[in-house]
């Protein structure tokens, strides 16, 4: 059903899982921030997969199976220039005409500003994105714990200045740990994206340098500019990333549409993983057919039920 692939950024060779299609449309995949192909995709590519459509579902840099040193290290520069070379590598790929692009989280994020650059892509989609770092921060905070919050800059500040061999912070935890996020839905992530405990690879962790910078990242400003259609998938509840900065770079987008579903930050994987599915699938459908694109530029919202 799948092959490993793998293409080359910035000198470094990406690992990816190519899953071939019948449709002529590709969907370029990845998963949140330090979460690896596996996890991140395998039941979304899957469902894509069997619908005709091809798959590259891909490791950045640094991360999974794919090369690149310091290890666990993320750099939004980087990982968008993975991105770009990906979606090169995915119009090469045979049978593939049309290329959408699909990502959850801080990488939710990332589908705003690449939609918004003139690489080819036909559809994007934005699931429980990110995407807008400060307001997320000051929102994550609230969960933090003083001391925790103090450890947590101590250890950013030491990976950032010193360097070398990388300060690890895990992906989640409750109150009180070192954490990328405390938040309760943070909680979910093994439940969520692991839960037969199939990935025993999957390091649930990141360098300390690299959050300062996820913090300070705020891709809804590129909205206004995204060249194709692209549909928001936002949890009502979500308190990772925030359905309410997600809405209002939805309302900025020329071509929109929104899912809302009840749930955390991972409800798509979880209690709404059938209606997101189905919903994604209508929206690749109609985008990578190669019919019913709106104009470039002309506003364009939907709201999908």
């Amino acid at each position: 059903m799948r092959e490993k692939v793998s293409f080359i950024s910035g000198g470094v060779a990406c690992a990816a899982w190519h899953y071939p299609g019948t449709n002529g449309g590709c969907v370029v995949m990845t998963g949140g921030f330090a979460v690896t192909k596996e996890p991140g995709t395998d039941r979304f590519a899957e469902r894509f997969n069997a619908a005709g459509f091809s798959v590259l579902a891909f490791d950045h840099r640094n991360f999974g199976e794919s090369a690149g040193e310091p290890r666990q290290v993320a750099r939004i520069r980087d990982q968008l220039d993975d991105w770009r070379a990906a979606i090169a590598c995915a119009a090469t790929l045979p049978g593939v005409e049309r290329v959408a692009i699909w990502a959850f989280s801080l990488p939710g994020g990332y589908i705003l500003q690449l939609a918004s650059e003139d690489l080819g892509i036909s559809a994007a989609i934005a699931q429980s994105a990110n995407v807008d770092g400060p307001t997320v921060t000051r929102n994550a905070s609230r969960y933090q714990t003083p001391g925790a919050a103090l450890r947590l800059t101590a250890r950013c500040i030491l990976d950032s200045v010193i360097g070398g061999t990388p300060r690890l912070v895990a992906l989640s935890g409750p109150p009180g740990t070192v954490a990328l996020l405390n938040t309760p839905d943070a909680l979910d992530t093994d439940k969520a994206l692991d839960p037969d405990q199939r990935y025993t690879d999957w390091q649930q962790t990141i360098a300390a340098r690299s959050i300062f910078p996820a913090m300070f990242y705020r891709p809804a400003k590129y909205a206004p500019q995204v060249r194709c259609p692209l549909m928001y998938v936002v949890c009502e509840d979500d308190q990772s990333a925030l359905a309410a900065p997600a809405l209002k770079a939805a309302a900025q987008t020329p071509d929109a549409t929104v899912l809302q579903v009840p749930g955390g930050h991972y409800a798509p994987f979880l209690d709404a993983h059938e209606q997101v599915v189905e919903a994604e699938l209508a929206f690749l459908t109609q985008h990578l057919s190669g019919t019913n694109q709106s104009p470039s530029g002309e506003k364009s919202p939907q709201t999908a039920g």
